[in-house]
């Protein structure tokens, strides 16, 4: 589209200016300050992180030396889908006498931990950062997929790479709640209880929203697991599929491994709209916390993203950053001020005309200041 070719350039005549956001890119704009509001934050600017991303490569030039592959993640996944297989051979044909309480509990213990998981290497493949040949990560996508019932891989690949893209997009990030989600649960205590075990459904349902054609990959897809859960029927059990699916609901919903869904990107401070995690669930869980980091690198591999912290450290201190993925759903639901409204989002044209207006400025000595005084007053 011309609109889009656009944005890479700037237009004749167009004096570039430097981004006021400079060095840390967070925003000017307020969280409401009334819990009634049941529309998005608005934003004026482009997203974030591909100048931060700029700003830290001037700074720190050697930050490129972390990008690449990290192909233990291929074995990690392989590991994770037979633990699950086994399970369900278990639960299926062996412990059937088990009480469905009993089922439930490890479905969510064992299943859904383990699930959760699924998806951070689903994740990591969708960058390409298992394997350098993109083929060896679809394939990783579809091997980690195995175990989980519905094909998600190969569309949360898609729809992942245009979140990166299009961050905060009205229209075009895939991972916005719908309006629908806002009037429906706004900040209702019950709602957004039973919002968050339900996320992995409304993953689902925002894709469709978008309504776009499956591309070829989805549909190999599509094929492929539902061959699986054929195979597992037949020489396992339906009560074997039914463990893996209720692990993938509990793993993608009201889990630990799945706050993260809520800590990327709903709002909790004034100007940022990203956010990081950096407590214990990172070890299990692949450093998926780093989420700032991801956003501004994501061509570094999971086992190298605390490197990147490390050294980029006057760029990361400054920014609210979350301890607890349990208490980021305690309080998300808790809150009268938080909801699935809570997102920062920005129109297509402010977001292009903020990349071709707005330049990240040169290092300076006092950029060096600025970053050493925001840090020394970190949150």
């Amino acid at each position: 589209m011309s609109q889009r070719s656009s944005a890479s350039t700037t237009p004749v005549g167009v004096t570039l200016r430097d981004d006021p956001r400079h060095p840390l890119y967070l925003g000017k704009w307020k969280r409401p300050s009334k819990p009634d509001l049941e529309e998005f934050i608005h934003d004026d600017f482009d997203e974030p992180h591909r100048k931060r991303q700029k700003a830290i490569l001037a700074a720190h030039p050697e930050v490129r030396q972390l990008y690449g592959n990290e192909p233990l993640t291929a074995v990690i996944g392989a590991a994770a889908a037979l633990v699950q297989l086994v399970a369900a051979y278990y639960i299926g044909c062996v412990w059937t006498g088990l009480h469905w309480s009993v089922v439930v509990a490890i479905a969510y213990f064992l299943g859904g931990t383990v699930s959760a998981l699924y998806g951070v290497i689903i994740h990591e493949a969708g960058h390409n950062l298992v394997f350098k040949w993109p083929f060896l990560n679809r394939l990783t996508g579809l091997l980690v997929n195995t175990p989980m019932v519905v094909p998600i891989s190969q569309s949360f690949r898609r729809y992942h790479l245009e979140h990166h893209q299009f961050q905060g997009v009205e229209g075009k990030d895939p991972d916005l709640p719908l309006d629908s989600e806002i009037h429906l649960i706004h900040n209702n205590p019950l709602l957004k209880t039973l919002w968050v075990f339900c996320y992995s459904v409304m993953y689902i349902v925002r894709g469709m929203a978008m309504k776009k054609q499956p591309q070829r990959w989805e549909l190999v897809n599509m094929a492929f697991i539902i061959c699986v859960d054929m195979l597992i029927v037949r020489y396992m059990s339906l009560r074997s599929l039914a463990y893996l699916g209720v692990s993938v609901f509990f793993g993608y919903g009201m889990h630990p491994g799945a706050a993260h869904f809520i800590q990327e990107h709903y709002v909790f401070r004034d100007g940022q709209e990203t956010y990081s995690y950096y407590g214990s669930g990172n070890i299990f869980y692949l450093n998926i916390g780093l989420h700032n980091e991801h956003h501004d690198f994501p061509q570094i591999p999971w086992t190298r993203i605390w490197k990147l912290r490390r050294i980029a450290t006057e760029f990361y201190d400054p920014l609210y950053a979350h301890t607890s993925w349990i208490w980021v759903i305690v309080n998300f639901i808790a809150s009268p001020m938080l909801g699935p409204q809570s997102r920062l989002v920005r129109l297509y044209q402010a977001h292009t005309s903020g990349r071709r207006e707005y330049r990240v400025p040169p290092p300076t000595e006092s950029s060096d200041t600025l970053l050493a005084e925001k840090a020394s007053s970190a949150y």
